[in-house]
């Protein structure tokens, strides 16, 4: 789901990909908005609240929020410019900024026991998750040629309010591809509904090894992914031997 692109992706990649990493996010946003009161997947609600302290002059308010859309932005950066780049000769590109977001996840779960709500100790770990969720949000929009975002849900309310009423316009030849589109933007909200619900309630029963759960649920995206490619070489490499017998003798 993360390794095709272009022509070789299908509709089905997209919605296992909407799936799992919309519930990442949702449980990531909901479950980093009780440890630490600041919403970690977005910057919308960021860039109120930077103005609002500045306009009450609380500059130091004002920096750590300004850091954390910093972070938001660098994470996305980051992780455009290693599939971007490094994808054009290495099919792994999108293990690292996978990788890096699996360890920002196991950190957290690790090193929360040492959260004591200070303003440095939530600049540090929700600026962390804010800078993962930067990372998985450009890698999906990049792998999907923009069709998948998961870190937030106004943009998918937006299209599927369009997609909605284009329905009431009654085009057959459309009609198809217009239900998939509605389809995949119910799958991106059901999930992340689900995760955030699923992380608000493991949170206050588990605290920070709640965060274990989105770890868990990424490195199974990871494995998926890497575990099907080597299957395929395999299958592949084994198939050489035969195709040469089979090839006529002229």
């Amino acid at each position: 789901m993360l390794r095709h692109h272009g022509t070789k992706r299908t509709y089905q990649h997209n919605v296992n990909l909407a799936s799992l990493l919309g519930m990442i996010a949702g449980f990531v946003n909901a479950a980093g908005f009780l440890a630490f009161s600041v919403l970690t997947t977005n910057v919308t609600g960021h860039a109120a609240l930077f103005a609002e302290r500045i306009a009450m002059q609380d500059w130091r308010t004002a920096r750590v929020v300004a850091l954390w859309m910093f972070l938001f932005l660098a994470g996305a950066f980051i992780s455009s410019l290693v599939v971007s780049y490094i994808g054009k000769n290495q099919r792994y590109s999108y293990v690292v900024p996978i990788v890096i977001e699996l360890i920002i996840l196991l950190w957290v779960a690790i090193a929360g026991y040492r959260y004591d709500n200070s303003l440095v100790d939530k600049e540090l770990f929700a600026g962390s998750l804010l800078f993962s969720m930067g990372m998985q949000n450009a890698l999906v929009s990049i792998v999907s040629g923009s069709v998948v975002r998961t870190t937030h849900l106004t943009g998918t309310f937006t299209d599927l309010g369009i997609e909605l009423a284009q329905v009431l316009q009654k085009r057959p030849d459309d009609s198809a591809q217009l239900k998939k589109r509605i389809k995949l933007r119910l799958v991106i909200i059901f999930f992340f509904m689900a995760g955030a619900l699923a992380g608000a309630w493991l949170f206050r029963l588990l605290t920070f090894h709640a965060f274990y759960i989105p770890a868990i649920i990424l490195l199974f995206t990871l494995l998926t992914d890497i575990f099907r490619i080597r299957v395929l070489q395999y299958y592949r490499q084994l198939q050489k031997p035969f195709k040469k017998i089979k090839q006529p003798q002229l």
